[in-house]
C-alpha cells in the first residue's frame, strides 16, 4: 500500500485516542501504512514559521503549522464555522458572512497546501478531511501536485438552493472538484453535491455518482462513518464498575434516565429537545419524580456568537423547567456543559432508559450508534433519533422523529418510557445487527482502497455510471406505525445466548 497522508484542520493531541472515535481509526490507518498526518498545531502565534514541524506522536509522523490569531478568527471561527457549518446544516439564519473571512479561509488553505508540498513523496495518497479545507485540493493542483487526492466531508451537504446562498461555497465546490474521489456520509449528501456542482460549478454529470470537469473525471462515493460497536460494548461493561456509573445509579434510584449527549451547537436541536421535555412534564404529572433528563452539551466554538446565544437559551429553558417542577430531592433537568470522558458517557448510556439524539441535521451522528452499542441486551433503552441525522438511514428501528417538532419528540419520549420489554429487545436487536460488525478503521480502509483504485473505478464509471463506489442500500424502513421491520436473523448474528454481544471480525461497510 502506498503511503497515506491525512490532511485535517487539526493534528490530534497526544493521548487523543483515549477519547475513541474517528481519530483512533485514522491513527490506526496511518500506523498500518506508515503515513503522515498534517494540520494545524492548535497553537497561535503572530509570526508562524512557514515550514512545518515534524514530530512523532502516538507512533505516527505528524507535521504541524501554527496559525496567527487573525487567521484563526477569520478562517476557523469566521468563514468555516460562521458560514460553511450553518449552511451545510441548513441553518441560513445563523450565517454571518464577511468577505475578508472568505479571503482568509482561502489563504489558509493555500498555506496548508504550500507547507504540505515539500513533505510529499511521488506516490503518496493524499486524503483531505472536512469542510475547513475545501480549497486544499485545488491549491495542491495549482502547485503542480499530481498525486491522487481524496476528500471526505464529515458533515452534510445542502441542496443547491441552500448552497447558492453563499457565492463563496459555490467557488469552493469547484475547488474540491480538483480531488479524484470525494466521499460523503449518505447518498443524499452525494446527490446534493452533484446537483450543485452541475448547476453552479460547470461540472457535467457522468452516471449517478460521477462528475466531469474539463478533461478530468471526479468520483463521488458514499462511505457512512462507523464505530467499533463490539469494542464500545466492552468499554461500557468495564465503565459500569467505576465510580461515575455507581454515583449515577445511586442518585437516580428507581427513576428513569433520559439522556442527551452532544456538543453545544445550533445544529443539534437542543432547544427543541429541552422544550419537548418540559412539555412532557406539563402533560404527564404521573411521571414527576419518576424521570430525570441529563443533557450533556459540551461547550465548543465559544468565539462564535451563535454558540454563546444558544447557551443562554438553554440555560433559560433549564432554569424555567426546574423552577416549575423541581422538588427538594428531585431535579427533573440537568444541563451539563462540561465534557465527560468516553468511559463515563458510555456508562450513562448503559443506564439510560431513553437516548434522545435529535439533531436538526447531522452528517452521521456516531452518538446514536454508541448508544445502541452501550445497551444491556436483556434490558435495553430506546433510541429516539432525528430523521435528519445521517445515521437514520441505517438505524431504522429507532423511534424516528422530526427534530423541529417538540410535540413529536414529546410523543416519542412518552412511547419510549412506556415501551414493553419485548419491543425494546426487538428494536435493540435490529439496531445491533446493523452496527455489530462495523468499525471506523474498516471505514478508513474502504476509502483509502477506493482512492488507490482510481483506474479501476474510472473504468467502472464509464461502463455503468456508478462512480466506481457501490452505494449501500438503505435498511428497510419502519412502518407508518413506527414498529421495526422484522428481518430474519441467521445463526451467528453476533448475540450470545444470554443476549450479549459476542466477539467477531469487522467488515467494511462502504458507500
Amino acid at each position: 500500500m502506498k503511503r497515506l497522508v491525512i490532511v485535517s484542520n487539526r493534528v490530534p493531541a497526544a493521548g487523543t485516542p483515549q477519547a475513541g472515535g474517528l481519530v483512533v481509526a485514522l491513527v490506526g490507518l496511518l500506523r498500518r501504512h506508515k503515513g503522515l498526518w498534517f494540520g494545524w498545531s492548535d497553537a497561535l502565534t503572530d509570526h508562524p514559521d512557514p515550514e512545518p514541524r515534524v514530530v512523532d506522536r502516538q507512533g505516527i509522523s505528524c507535521a504541524m503549522i501554527d496559525l496567527t490569531p487573525d487567521e484563526h478568527r477569520k478562517y476557523y471561527l469566521g468563514f468555516a464555522n460562521g458560514v460553511l457549518w450553518p449552511l451545510m446544516h441548513i441553518l441560513p439564519g445563523v450565517v454571518s458572512f464577511h468577505r475578508n473571512e472568505l479571503e482568509t479561509y482561502r489563504a489558509v488553505n493555500v498555506r496548508f497546501a504550500t507547507a504540505l508540498k515539500g513533505l510529499l513523496k511521488k506516490d503518496d495518497l493524499i486524503w483531505v478531511q472536512d469542510y475547513q479545507l475545501l480549497a486544499v485540493p485545488a491549491a495542491l493542483r495549482d502547485l503542480k501536485v499530481g498525486n491522487l487526492i481524496g476528500f471526505f466531508l464529515h458533515i452534510p451537504f445542502p441542496p443547491p438552493v441552500v448552497a447558492a446562498i453563499s457565492e463563496g461555497l459555490l467557488g469552493l465546490v469547484r475547488d474540491v472538484l480538483a480531488a479524484d474521489l470525494i466521499g460523503f456520509q449518505t447518498a443524499t449528501d452525494a446527490e446534493h453535491f452533484a446537483q450543485t456542482a452541475a448547476r453552479y460549478a460547470g461540472a457535467r454529470r457522468v452516471g449517478k455518482l460521477g462528475l466531469r470537469l474539463g478533461d478530468r473525471t471526479v468520483r463521488l462515493g458514499v462511505f457512512p462513518v462507523e464505530i467499533d460497536a463490539r469494542e464500545f460494548a466492552r468499554v461500557t461493561e468495564a465503565a459500569m464498575e467505576r465510580r461515575p456509573a455507581q454515583d449515577l445509579a445511586h442518585n437516580m434510584r428507581d427513576r428513569a434516565l433520559v439522556l442527551g449527549v452532544d456538543r453545544l451547537d445550533p445544529s443539534k436541536g437542543l432547544v427543541e429537545r429541552l422544550t419537548a421535555f418540559r412539555q412532557f412534564l406539563a402533560a404527564e404529572p404521573k411521571w414527576h419524580r419518576r424521570v430525570s433528563f441529563l443533557q450533556i452539551a459540551a461547550r465548543s466554538r465559544e468565539g462564535v456568537q451563535a454558540y454563546r446565544s444558544l447557551l443562554r437559551d438553554l440555560e433559560k429553558i433549564a432554569g424555567a423547567t426546574n423552577g416549575a417542577y423541581a422538588e427538594p430531592d428531585w431535579t427533573p433537568l440537568k444541563l451539563v456543559t462540561q465534557s465527560s470522558t468516553r468511559n463515563t458517557v458510555a456508562s450513562y448510556m448503559r443506564h439510560a432508559r431513553v437516548g434522545l439524539v435529535t439533531p436538526l441535521r447531522d452528517g452521521m451522528n456516531l452518538v446514536a450508534k454508541e448508544f445502541v452499542a452501550a445497551q444491556d441486551p436483556d434490558d435495553p433503552g430506546v433510541l429516539v433519533l432525528s430523521r435528519f441525522a445521517g445515521a437514520a438511514t441505517q438505524l431504522d428501528a429507532a423511534l424516528q422523529v422530526n427534530p423541529y417538532d417538540p410535540d413529536q419528540i414529546e410523543e416519542a419520549l412518552r412511547r419510549a418510557l412506556t415501551m414493553p420489554l419485548a419491543e425494546r429487545r426487538e428494536r435493540w436487536r435490529d439496531l445491533w445487527d446493523v452496527i455489530k460488525d462495523t468499525s471506523a478503521l474498516a471505514w478508513g480502509e474502504a476509502f483509502a482502497d477506493a482512492l488507490a483504485n482510481r483506474k479501476m473505478a474510472r473504468t467502472k464509471t464509464e461502463r455503468d455510471g456508478t462512480g466506481g463506489i457501490p452505494t449501500k442500500k438503505a435498511a428497510p424502513r419502519a412502518s407508518a406505525r413506527g414498529t421495526a421491520s422484522k428481518r430474519a436473523r441467521p445463526a451467528g448474528n453476533g448475540v450470545a445466548g444470554d443476549g450479549r454481544p459476542t466477539t467477531g471480525g469487522a467488515r467494511a461497510t462502504t458507500g
